[in-house]
């Protein structure tokens, strides 16, 4: 009998190894033995394929069936029948109708199908029933059962960038139980669970593995996958989940007006807009102090490189008096969330009350120049009061330097008194300085009766007046001792002596 063609190696194990079975206490069979030939080996054979198994006899033996039992004793199951055959069954004979080959193929074997199978055959006992006469010594059958293909779930519900949401990779019916998983998002490697294996029906296993994974902005285009490696796969299984299932962008709400502060009696045209969300389920509406105003135009969301979305939703609204200062306000609902909202405010200018309209004006424009106006004051006042301090200072400086000076004596005795008209004893001088400045040549008389002072003038003031009086009340100047005649001043000094006799 050919081997199944889809695995040439399957003659290997076909080969039958030769039972000779004796047939001791059977007169009636001529000649006084059966041959069985079954395989010795056990059989592998992958899920799906189909399984041969192989029975021959020679020799006589009394009328009964020959069976395939799987299992044997109170557990056994009938596989093939002689006399009980079924079209629609996955078992059939490799040789119909042949009374020495009893071979059978099972199509499309199960995991299920693993177990020992044994050719038996049955002859009539004394009773009449089948009785076992003779039985191989069973083929072990083994299933290789691939796994399914992965499967990978995540949350029920979205989740914002940020969080960090579990996800789980599943498969199952396969054997043996060795199996690998590992995790990646988009082509890099990340972290996850190991692999919990646990027993399936009909002797396979089932595994599950989970990880973690915080969602990213960006994530829209990303994908998270699980692949499963096992003996009896060529290449790795692979399944995959989009983030974009599980991903909530939030949008950014920004509200403009085409005009502030507009005419009355204008149309002002309010932008709303709603930047980078996901996914595309938006709705936008428009109130005016809390009450929505009807907007013809729905607009509807554009999708942006990164498969996010933005829409731009435009209201109309007819400037008049009583709406100065009214709140505008954009309202978002985004995929079945919470609103969210922005605002700004109607400003009317009215040339009827441009008072207004002018402040606003002088707010906006002219607050910096009134700044800087008040600071300049501020320095000039200033710098003015330094001036007339400084003019004060000096013109204090200049009296305390004019060129009348009084020099006064003490009190005279009366002995002193006596000698008031003794014009050598002089105690009074009238000193008159020309306007102009020119230099004095200094003729000084040196006596014995006299005493020397001088009076020193600077630069003679600007006036007509040119003040030249000095009263001259004679201060101790004959106490000091006799001393030289000072050298002469500078030529921008006026120079006056007074000789007084020593009393």
């Amino acid at each position: 009998m050919e081997p199944h063609p889809r695995d040439p190696g399957r003659a290997a194990w076909a080969l039958p190894c030769l039972l000779l079975l004796a047939l001791p206490g059977k007169p009636w069979l001529l000649p006084a033995f059966l041959l069985l030939s079954l395989p010795c080996s056990k059989v592998t054979v992958e899920a799906g394929e189909t399984l041969t198994l192989n029975c021959t006899t020679s020799g006589l033996a009394g009328p009964g069936p020959v069976m395939w039992l799987k299992g044997w004793g109170s557990v056994n199951k009938t596989v093939y029948d002689q006399n009980k055959q079924d079209p629609s069954s996955r078992v059939t004979r490799a040789v119909d109708k042949s009374d020495t080959d009893f071979t059978i193929h099972i199509r499309n074997v199960q995991p299920e199908d693993m177990g020992t199978y044994y050719c038996v055959k049955f002859v009539k006992g004394n009773t009449g029933d089948d009785e076992v006469f003779q039985h191989g010594r069973g083929t072990e059958v083994s299933v290789q059962a691939k796994p399914s293909p992965p499967l990978v779930s995540g949350p029920e519900q979205r989740a914002r960038p940020g969080q960090s949401v579990p996800f789980t990779c599943t498969t199952g019916g396969f054997f043996p139980k060795e199996i690998g998983v590992k995790w990646f998002k988009n082509k890099n490697p990340m972290g996850g669970q190991p692999p919990q294996i646990a027993e399936g029906r009909m002797n396979t296993y089932n595994m599950s593995s989970g990880a973690m994974v915080t969602l990213q902005k960006d994530d829209v285009l990303s994908q998270l996958i699980c692949e499963v490696q096992h003996s009896t796969l060529p290449s790795p299984l692979r399944g995959t989940y989009r983030l974009s299932r599980v991903l909530r962008v939030p949008p950014s709400i920004e509200v403009r007006a085409e005009l502030s502060p507009i005419e009355v009696n204008k149309t002002v045209t309010f932008t709303c807009l709603v930047k980078e969300f996901y996914p595309a389920d938006v709705s936008v509406s428009w109130l005016e102090n809390g009450v929505e105003i009807k907007v013809e135009n729905v607009s509807r969301p554009s999708e942006l490189p990164q498969r996010l979305f933005e829409l731009r939703s435009q209201v109309e609204v007819q400037a008049s008096e009583e709406k100065n200062g009214s709140t505008i306000t954009c309202m978002v609902v985004h995929d079945a969330q919470a609103p969210a909202s922005n605002s700004t405010f109607l400003w009317i200018s009215n040339p009827a009350q441009g008072a207004l309209s002018n402040g606003l004006q002088m707010a906006k424009d002219d607050l910096l120049i009134y700044i800087v106006v008040g600071v300049v004051c501020t320095m000039l006042a200033l710098l003015v009061a330094a001036i007339l301090y400084l003019i004060r200072t000096k013109q204090i400086k200049a009296g305390k330097s004019s060129p009348s000076a009084r020099l006064h004596e003490p009190e005279k005795s009366s002995e002193a008194t006596t000698q008031e008209s003794d014009p050598n004893n002089l105690t009074y001088a009238d000193l008159n300085f020309d306007k102009e400045r020119k230099s004095i040549r200094r003729m000084v008389e040196m006596s014995q009766q006299s005493e020397y002072a001088c009076i020193q003038t600077n630069q003679a003031p600007n006036g007509d007046d040119n003040l030249t009086y000095a009263d001259l009340d004679m201060v101790h100047l004959s106490k000091a001792p006799k001393r030289p005649a000072p050298r002469p001043e500078e030529a921008g000094s006026e120079y006056a002596s007074v000789q007084i006799t020593r009393k």
